[in-house]
């Protein structure tokens, strides 16, 4: 059985944040935002991210653009010019058109943890990636959602 996690950084501290990593035993953090690098990330910056997941959490870090909405696509959805179901619609096309599990896999992901900045899973594209994965693989998957 594969086991993927996900979690947001929003409104948690570093220590709820860095000790839900912990606890669960993730190997990986999966970064899937575009952009990983704003001083809105506060802790959760990538170069920082990786120094804190490696010392903290004894994990792997990995920033994966592959598995983001495009900028456009996340503008579209903060202006409210698409709703959340076209949103889904769009972003799932944008992984087929990427070919991620040929490219990426599944199993690679075992216990590793995907990244992104909402607070919670359920309008979320970090949510919708598991779920893609785990729908186009021939593997048992289970999804687990740190909160």
């Amino acid at each position: 059985m594969i086991t993927l996690y996900t979690i947001g950084f929003t409104k948690k501290s570093a220590e709820q944040f860095f000790e839900l990593l912990r606890r669960n035993h993730i190997e990986k953090l999966v970064d899937v935002r575009i952009n990983n690098s704003s001083q809105l990330a506060g802790f959760a910056k990538g170069s920082d991210l990786e120094y804190f997941v490696k010392n903290l959490c004894h994990a792997d870090y990995v920033h994966i653009t592959d598995f983001a909405p495009t900028k456009e696509l996340l503008s579209k959805w903060r202006k409210e010019e698409v709703n959340w179901e076209q949103y889904t619609k769009i972003y799932l096309g944008l992984l087929k058109e990427r070919s991620i599990i040929k490219k990426y896999g599944v199993k690679n992901f075992n216990n590793s943890c995907f990244l992104c900045s909402e607070e919670t899973p359920e309008m979320c594209h970090r949510r919708l990636l598991v779920e893609f994965l785990k729908e186009n693989c021939n593997e048992e998957v289970k999804i687990i959602h740190l909160v």
